[in-house]
């Protein structure tokens, strides 16, 4: 759940619009928006897609509150739209949370940001219009290259057309530098390089044990957390951190400087960490799996990227020294690096991941509901289904929210967005070669043959796992280590049940560990702290070691 846990929930707790006030219907003529591109800002004909944002609030900026808990938002495509013509945006354009026409009279700040697009060829020979990125994590609010304008005053109620001129380009977002814990590496996949056809880049976050440079015979186990922006919050700057010396009591993880202080301590176990940046022109994260959509990423990740890192880094660079950890969308590429390359990876520790099992693809069946949005609750009605609540059970958002509020950001499955994201990771090619839904995103209709087509591609973890059981479960079932709270945000933890379920009843597999927060345990739940958390991994590290293995080398 990349995109839903930074920027937007700082968006969701700035709510810009009431919900009540949205949804009255307006008896006033709605404006109409004239968006002009400076031809000094970008002189070329310009093809994206044209975003309006419309907030209460002046500040911050409209655009920096685009979140399903955020701004109102109406937006078009743009298809080589000449420098200094003005694009349309009226009530025929698709809006979240309400349409242009019912927004509620009042004064608004309005600005425009258009994601733009250029034109990539893949190697399969499909013609696509994306906004393309260096690897880096970046959401079309912030992301290099696109253009917006300035906040402007309006008044909603009064009819008339409202001119927005789009003068400004975002700039590229300098690099943390290197010091001496933490190292940067920026590494090209060749083979996603050559699917399509233009350099594609990992970016690579290197912790480093104490002594590295004091030891230089020595080689380290490695963990590769994903998720983490420096593995495991680390930070030596104190007063960069909130709550010193304490234990968050939601997330239950010590802060960064505190992670510091273990990691530097005398006793700690020695460990090189490594976490990823892999945004894909579909969405932020690769997943570290490969997809029709976006190209071989898990390929890339075992045969490239990490034994570049281990020719970089002293790493021991075996399989027995070598785990993978990750919560939400970094749990669910934990797992499937662990089941889909067995040998590579010696343990796997999955926190709150992903859906698991798509009998529970969050509240949904895949392969049995027949629609994504509700679900029937008597003879003669039907319950909306929730994305996401707190950790006390009430609703946020519906499914049906988050589809509509997907669709305004980005036709063609580019909305850079949690669902439109798993679509591009584990479904097949629509005949255009963007990736084909999973349920159509204003009536929820799920079309079948997709979610079929997750199941046979191997995404369906749990279904995958079991397929293979007989010879996989031998060679994984005593790396794994499962977590999550009973309340997530997101209904994961349904599917780590079902997962839980399977193993039960499976040879070998009774004996892997699962652990549940409760209770009302959230999707930021963690069992232990970090630094709890990497001794854990040093002891499973010596357990598993090769006979004859010295630990003296990462063990001073």
């Amino acid at each position: 759940m990349k995109c839903l846990t930074a920027l937007g929930m700082k968006a969701a707790r700035l709510v810009a619009l009431s919900v009540s006030a949205l949804g009255a219907t307006a008896t006033a003529q709605a404006p109409r928006f004239e968006v002009t591109v400076d031809p000094a800002t970008r002189a070329q004909p310009l093809t994206g897609r044209l975003v309006l944002a419309i907030s209460k609030l002046p500040s911050p900026e409209p655009r920096m509150l685009i979140a399903p808990q955020g701004a109102a938002i109406f937006a078009i495509d743009l298809e080589q739209l000449p420098a200094g013509t003005p694009a349309l945006v009226d009530d025929k354009a698709l809006g979240y949370p309400v349409a242009l026409g019912s927004l509620p009279p009042g004064e608004y700040y309005a600005q425009a940001i258009v994601n733009v697009y250029e034109q990539v060829t893949r190697s399969d020979g499909k013609r696509l219009w994306l906004h393309m990125n260096d690897g880096t994590q970046e959401v079309m609010q912030i992301a290099p290259g696109n253009v917006y304008s300035a906040v402007q005053r309006i008044r909603v109620g009064e009819g008339g057309t409202v001119s927005l001129r789009i003068d400004k380009v975002i700039p590229a977002a300098s690099r943390p530098v290197d010091t001496e814990w933490v190292k940067r590496v920026r590494i090209q996949s060749r083979k996603l390089s050559a699917f399509w056809g233009r350099p594609i880049y990992f970016h690579a976050t290197v912790l480093l044990p104490k002594g590295y440079r004091e030891h230089p015979e020595s080689r380290y186990p490695t963990v590769y957390t994903f998720g983490h922006s420096v593995p495991f919050s680390f930070t030596p700057d104190s007063t960069r951190v909130r709550g010193v010396g304490l234990i968050n009591p939601v997330t239950g993880v010590e802060t960064g400087f505190d992670f510091y202080k273990s990691w530097n301590s005398d006793a700690f176990p020695r460990f090189i960490a490594v976490s990823f940046e892999q945004a894909t022109p579909f969405f932020l994260d690769g997943y570290s799996v490969n997809s029709a959509s976006n190209g071989p990423y898990g390929d890339a990740m075992v045969e490239e990227i990490i034994p570049e890192l281990e020719r970089q880094f002293r790493m021991i660079g075996t399989p027995w020294a070598r785990l993978a950890e990750g919560a939400s969308t970094g749990g669910w590429q934990t797992l499937a690096l662990q089941l889909k390359y067995p040998d590579f990876f010696g343990g796997a520790w999955v926190l709150q991941p992903d859906p698991i099992d798509f009998r529970r693809y969050q509240l949904v069946d895949i392969y049995a509901d027949t629609n994504a949005f509700v679900q029937p609750s008597t003879m003669f009605t039907s319950s909306e289904r929730p994305f996401k609540r707190n950790a006390e059970g009430q609703v946020q958002w519906t499914l049906r929210q988050l589809s509509l509020f997907e669709e305004v950001l980005g036709t063609r499955g580019r909305s850079n967005y949690q669902l439109e994201g798993w679509e591009a990771i584990f479904g097949p090619l629509d005949a255009d070669g963007y990736p084909r839904p999973l349920w159509n995103k204003l009536t929820g209709t799920i079309d079948r043959e997709v979610a079929l087509s997750y199941k046979a591609q191997g995404y369906d973890l749990r279904e995958f796992a079991e397929r293979h059981w007989a010879t996989l479960g031998p060679r994984v079932a005593h790396k794994l280590h499962f977590f999550s709270g009973d309340m997530d945000d997101f209904y994961l933890n349904l599917a780590v049940y079902r997962f839980e379920a399977f193993l039960k009843g499976a040879t070998p597999g009774k004996d892997v560990p699962f652990t549940y927060g409760r209770p009302s345990r959230g999707h930021s739940w963690h069992a232990v702290t970090w630094a709890e958390l990497v001794r854990q991994m040093a002891t499973h590290v010596k357990r598993h070691a090769p006979a004859g293995e010295t630990h003296r080398g990462w063990s001073y």
